[in-house]
């Protein structure tokens, strides 16, 4: 046998007792290891398939209590909506609130159509876009009856330029406005409105017959 043979199979020997030497000692403590992973494998996965499951279930009971409320049938609807609020499932929970809160206004119930409204805004575990879509249905449910100061402080922060819903914030406080008989202050949220360009075409069209109606009231230095 050659030196260089011989030097390999010494450091073969080596390596082979020192690999027997640390299975001596951690053996036990890789093997829990591995069987730990599995485990946390095995539950991740079964916690996804019990989230898919629950959101399933979830989606069609909104479905449903949507199909009813649509129907008329507004105590199921509210039952079915509850139902949903309790199922545990995050999204739907909160889609069956606003949803439940969306059919109560247009029944006329405003005080309870704002009171989960509210709800759902002061949120912290619900996502911030929904919480803001909460304070804005609210508010349009509030337009015929609250001040504008009040309109303004429930709205504050999301009439910046770069908000999404600068355009609803300001369509709220023109029709505040105009009720108050400030048609000036009215004018003013409809111009900004209509020079917008990234305005919806619905709301567009809105503020132009608004701005028609209340033209003839305009101070002549605004006309």
């Amino acid at each position: 046998m050659s030196d260089d043979g011989l030097f390999r199979e010494v450091d073969e020997e080596v390596r082979r007792d020192k690999l027997t030497q640390i299975w001596d000692r951690f053996g036990t403590l890789i093997i829990a290891g591995c069987i730990g992973i599995v485990v946390l494998v095995g539950s991740y996965k079964g916690w996804q398939y019990w989230q898919a499951q629950l959101a399933e279930k979830a989606g069609m009971e909104w479905y449903n209590a949507i199909t009813l409320s649509a129907a008329g049938k507004t105590a199921e609807a509210d039952a079915a909506f509850d139902e949903i609020t309790k199922s545990g499932h995050k999204g739907y929970s909160v889609l069956a609130k606003l949803s439940q809160a969306a059919r109560l206004g247009q029944d006329r119930n405003t005080a309870e159509a704002v009171r989960i409204y509210d709800g759902v805004a002061a949120d912290t575990a619900v996502d911030q876009p929904l919480r803001n879509l909460a304070r804005i249905r609210a508010a349009y449910l509030l337009v015929d009856t609250d001040s504008v100061a009040d309109l303004t402080s429930r709205l504050s922060g999301l009439d910046g330029s770069n908000s999404s819903w600068r355009h609803a914030v300001r369509e709220i406080l023109a029709l505040a406005h105009v009720r108050a008989a400030d048609y000036k202050a009215a004018d003013e949220q409809l111009k900004l409105i209509l020079a917008d360009p990234a305005t919806p075409a619905a709301m567009r069209t809105r503020t132009v017959l608004v701005a028609a109606q209340i033209q003839s009231a305009l101070p002549p230095s605004t006309n």
